[in-house]
């Protein structure tokens, strides 16, 4: 397989499969305690989780995101403005009045959005950052080669899990990569 212009899913997940802890609102996107699942990210990041994601980061041409990750995001934990250093395509029916700059909003779902970011990736990666919504369309669809999947160690029992709503899809993958650091094990997997 090329390594380049690979459609990448990557998103953290609690040990028990959530991407957000219980109670999650548009106030509070991640849950209760959810912003526990990022600490790898953040305020306990070391040399290795800064790696994994340098190496997403620089190998990505575009991103795709959700609306409600973007809705969420873009005015409290992006303060505004786009974290990403490539054009990022929002999926979303709620094209919001005043864009930003570094967005493109595609209404017409999933497919469209992944044919606009392999036309601005042009031969590197296309990265799908979440949230759980659009990662679950991209599995059922089975539209990646490559799923990373980072796991915090920490259990909610209760919140917004990943892997629900896929109907009796399966999906089989090969073990690609894992890398142990305190805050996350990072697992990379391609699909068969």
């Amino acid at each position: 397989m090329n390594d380049s212009g690979k459609v990448i899913l990557n998103i953290t997940i609690s040990l028990d499969g959530f991407i957000a802890g219980p109670n999650a609102s548009p106030s509070n996107p991640l849950g209760d305690e959810g912003i526990r699942l990022h600490d790898w990210l953040f305020k306990a990041k070391t040399d290795l989780d800064v790696q994994v994601i340098q190496d997403l980061v620089e190998t990505s041409g575009a991103v795709i995101v959700g609306g409600r990750t973007y809705h969420d995001a873009i005015d409290t934990a992006w303060g505004g403005t786009t974290p990403f250093l490539v054009p990022a395509i929002v999926v979303t029916k709620n094209t919001p009045s005043e864009k930003k700059d570094g967005f493109i909003f595609v209404a017409e779902g999933i497919e469209e959005a992944l044919k606009r970011a392999k036309l601005i990736a042009a031969h590197k990666n296309i990265w799908v950052m979440g949230g759980a919504t659009v990662i679950q369309q991209f599995l059922a669809k089975r539209l990646f080669d490559e799923l990373h999947i980072d796991i915090a160690p920490v259990m909610f029992m209760k919140g917004k899990k990943l892997f629900e709503g896929l109907g009796d899809i399966k999906i089989e993958l090969q073990n690609v990569a894992v890398v142990q650091t305190p805050q996350a094990t990072h697992l990379k997997f391609r699909r068969s």
